[in-house]
């Protein structure tokens, strides 16, 4: 009976198996199809010039001439990019349970931090740009008898939310996923969260799956350009990218200031996109991808370690956030737009940063200031990192950005405090429900993460999205923003 019962599960397998094998030799034949028909043209080509006669040499001269601008046009298509487009996204929905007033929090730390780190705690949070409510998992039983266990519990809640509700958004079939790209801070649980998302939602066998750690929070838009690159080789396939932050893993209650920020800054949320490089989905996509762009200042010391998990001196681990860090991040900024200017500016701007290089250089003209190019005249959209409020206050000051344009980020940072990578996600959901996003609009997405890294990521918008079709966390108070902030 068990033989028996081994020849039918074998019986039940070698369908499935049977598919995955041909979905692989598919895979590898319409990849490799160029390399095995280029050989074979050239070999033709080689002997048809061996046998030419040269009272046809015009006539085949001709067909050769044909031939090669078939080839060259085969070439160009085979070999151009294939273009990636957003299905949709989707945030986290915070259940209401979790919303919790500034004062029931430093209630709670009261016990167990001393007076001087409570007074620390509350003076930031009042200057964090927070609200007076934001969302915390996990404060009712603080502190937790099991942090993992509190972190896992966590980090379940946010990311089976966010993909669930994209994927009753989309209607996309699991089984059509070809790509997974989990990413989180300081939370990295055995088996990876990518492997729970793959147990969850039963996904093929053959999936791809990344899980990215300790990347900060520009770590987002580098699983976008992970996402992107793994799309050019794998044909007509889906890519699923979540982007979570769970606080409580890394929760530090020991006295070092500089690991008592990340307890004021940092809180619960969650981002799920879903890509795709089939031409068909264009139709019914809301975004393009066109350009991803990270710059990495890591082999700096002092960008390198300006954010850092390290225990205190009685052996509490934390996460350090240095005072370097405005300094290292302006560097970083600087530098990935310097980069991105180029490719993203209309000529008029590009010919006025050069006018002003050429005068300051080469005229030695003192006292011109060096010229910052309008991005506004690049970009509709700018959904900018909300670190905290020094970091939107400085991006504003350095790119001479509106307060219309800063205002789905400051609004982001005021309700939700920050969430991480996918804080850029719950800024574009706040522009689409305020019906600003039209057909056309082009979204400048930027993150700062641990490295040190600064990444951007550029968008068109495929489509103009009404309100009334918007379904996302600010659907039932975007009525209510924004909101005056004191400065």
């Amino acid at each position: 009976m068990q033989h028996l019962s081994q020849s039918q599960t074998q019986n039940k397998m070698a369908p499935k198996n049977l598919k995955i094998l041909s979905n692989q030799c598919y895979h590898h034949i319409t990849t490799n199809a160029l390399f095995l028909i280029i050989p074979s043209l050239l070999f033709a080509a080689i002997h048809h010039l061996s046998i030419i006669n040269l009272n046809h040499l015009y006539n085949d001269s001709l067909t050769a001439a044909a031939a090669i601008l078939s080839l060259c046009i085969s070439l160009s298509y085979f070999l151009r990019p294939r273009k990636v487009y957003l299905v949709d996204f989707a945030c986290y929905r915070h259940d209401p349970a979790f919303s919790t007033a500034r004062d029931v929090i430093t209630e709670k730390m009261s016990t167990l931090l001393s007076p001087e780190s409570l007074s620390f705690v509350t003076k930031v949070m009042e200057r964090s740009g927070a609200g007076d409510e934001t969302f915390v998992y996990g404060l009712r039983d603080f502190p937790p008898k099991s942090s993992f266990e509190c972190a896992r519990e966590e980090a379940e809640i946010v990311l089976c939310g966010a993909v669930d509700d994209l994927m009753a958004k989309t209607g996309v079939e699991a089984a059509r996923i070809g790509v997974v790209v989990v990413n989180v801070s300081t939370f990295n649980p055995v088996p990876s969260l990518s492997a729970m998302v793959v147990n969850r939602y039963k996904l093929r066998e053959d999936v791809l799956t990344y899980n990215l750690g300790g990347m900060g929070c520009s770590a987002g838009l580098i699983a976008v350009d992970l996402a992107k690159r793994l799309l050019q080789v794998q044909r007509n396939s889906y890519a699923l990218i979540v982007s979570l932050e769970c606080p409580t893993s890394g929760h530090y209650l020991g006295p070092d200031k500089s690991k008592l920020l990340s307890n004021c800054l940092f809180r619960m949320g969650a981002s799920a996109l879903l890509l795709s490089n089939r031409p068909s989905d264009r139709r019914t996509s809301k975004y393009e991808l066109t350009l991803t762009l990270r710059t990495h200042r890591g082999a700096d010391d002092r960008s390198y370690n300006c954010v850092s998990q390290q225990p205190d001196n009685d052996g509490a681990l934390g996460i350090t956030i240095s005072k370097d860090l405005p300094a290292v991040a302006g560097e970083a900024l600087k530098a990935n737009i310097t980069a991105l200017g180029p490719l993203v500016l209309p000529v008029s701007e590009k010919l006025t940063f050069l006018a002003t290089l050429i005068r300051r250089k080469w005229l030695h003209m003192k006292g011109l200031e060096p010229y910052v190019p309008d991005f506004k005249a690049a970009f509709e959209h700018f959904c900018v990192h909300a670190g905290g409020k020094a970091v939107l206050d400085a991006v504003e000051a350095s790119l001479r950005l509106r307060a219309w344009d800063m205002e789905p980020a400051r609004m982001t940072l005021y309700r939700y405090c920050n969430t991480s990578s996918s804080s850029v996600w719950y800024q574009l959901a706040y522009a689409e429900a305020k019906g600003r996003v039209r057909r056309g609009d082009r979204v400048w997405q930027l993150g700062f993460g641990s490295g040190f890294k600064c990444a951007s990521g550029v968008w068109r918008a495929l489509r103009t999205i009404p309100p009334h079709e918007v379904d996302n966390p600010w659907l039932h108070v975007i009525d209510q923003y924004p909101i005056s902030l004191p400065n």
